[in-house]
């Protein structure tokens, strides 16, 4: 069984040994830092598969560095943070976090988090495998865009669009019922698959991005319903 490597980013001691000795006895590797530069050393030596990530740190933003990983890997992110304001987490998801937890930390709660993350890159992972047969019958084609299920890949004609996870969830959410309004709670339960899901807000922010990415206003919002994807899929 794969042993999943996490890296604990936080610049306060206390707070990095309790993550650091908490996640160990889950059964997890853990390699530790304290900022940015010493990050950037672990992931040059190592392989490293999810991130828990303190926002303030004393040499990087967080935030840009977030937006620094998710433009050069699919690695989980998972912020933490003292601050309480919401904007701070919206900003957070749309640099390309893919969950965040606020201080003081509940371990038990972050522990599920964590494994509902690791479990989400483990389909991808085995999506990518069976994406070495073809199948035809896994391809999504709407308006001008073909969306490879097995390959989790989004062409707009012959250029490929770069889609995080979550963006893509998300999207094969919308196209498996188009023409239908979705609101928020189906549209995260379809996404992730847990009980404890993150603020409904969070699709506010994945839907942004794929208008933003899509080039396209294929997402229109229903007021106090959810959302309605208007394409015609195939």
């Amino acid at each position: 069984m794969k042993q999943w490597h996490i890296a604990v980013i936080e610049d306060d001691a206390i707070t990095r040994d309790r993550l650091t000795s908490y996640f160990k006895q889950e059964g997890y590797q853990v390699s530790a830092a304290e900022n940015a530069v010493q990050l950037k050393e672990i992931m040059v030596l190592q392989r490293i598969d999810l991130i828990l990530l303190d926002i303030n740190l004393p040499d990087e933003n967080g935030l840009l560095l977030t937006r620094q990983l998710r433009e050069r890997s699919d690695i989980g992110i998972i912020l933490v943070t003292g601050r309480t304001d919401s904007v701070d987490r919206i900003v957070g998801l749309e640099m390309g976090a893919d969950d965040y937890v606020t201080k003081p930390i509940e371990l038990r709660e972050l522990s599920v988090r964590v494994k509902n993350l690791l479990w989400r890159m483990a389909l991808v992972e085995q999506a990518e495998i069976n994406s070495l047969t073809p199948d035809n019958d896994k391809v999504v084609r709407f308006e001008q865009y073909v969306l490879d299920i097995p390959k989790r890949q989004l062409w707009n004609n012959d250029q490929q669009v770069k889609l995080t996870r979550s963006e893509f969830e998300l999207l094969l959410a919308f196209t498996r019922y188009p023409q239908q309004v979705l609101n928020r709670e189906r549209l995260l339960s379809m996404m992730t698959h847990r009980n404890h899901s993150p603020d409904e807000r969070t699709i506010d922010v994945l839907v942004r991005r794929l208008r933003n990415k899509l080039h396209a206003d294929l997402f229109t919002a229903i007021h106090g319903e959810g959302y309605l994807f208007v394409a015609d899929v195939e």
